[in-house]
């Protein structure tokens, strides 16, 4: 859980290099009219309210595993792990309706930069979630006092829904 902690703790850094760096350019070099585009809400919104839900899921999925109820928490991962996926669909939709490209400016660069990088995030803790789950079918594998997997990919999930919420209070509300 140490190595874990690490990790999360640098990953973090990493993020915070990119908020820094966001908020640098948008402070010291204003875009001219026009370069910053007004961001619809809707669709980050009811991303946000997903993730903030599968964390919820994911809760109760280790709720049910520390209860030795491995199917309860097998369905729990599972609907985490859809909720993190339908995130992914959520952001890709958003991708191709933005009014602005990849290469456009440096607003647009840093944007696909920051919301990419989460992004893939959320694609590997979803992985991790569907990896725990397939595994939770051995029986003997996770029990009430042995489930490192779960914890950890928990962990994980519960950093990524926490870097969200900071990504969209920075680039959707400011």
């Amino acid at each position: 859980m140490f190595g874990l902690a690490t990790f999360l703790v640098a990953d973090g850094m990493t993020f915070a290099g990119f908020f820094a760096a966001y908020l640098t350019f948008r402070a010291v070099n204003p875009l001219p009219a026009g370069a910053i585009y007004e961001l619809e809400l809707i669709l980050p919104t009811i991303n946000t309210v997903l993730l903030v839900v599968s964390s919820f899921t994911f809760h109760r999925a280790a709720k049910q595993l520390r209860q030795n109820q491995l199917g309860a928490c097998r369905l729990w991962l599972l609907v985490t792990a859809g909720l993190g996926l339908a995130f992914l669909g959520g952001q890709m939709v958003e991708y191709f309706t933005l009014p602005f490209g990849l290469t456009d400016n440096l607003y647009a660069s840093t944007f696909y930069a920051l919301t990419g990088f989460h992004g893939l995030h959320v694609t590997l803790g979803a992985l991790m979630i569907l990896i725990v789950w397939w595994q939770a079918r051995i029986p003997g594998k996770f029990t009430a006092d042995h489930h490192f997997g779960v914890e950890a990919a928990e962990l994980y999930w519960h950093f990524v829904d926490g870097i969200w919420l900071i990504l969209y209070g920075i680039l959707y509300l400011l």
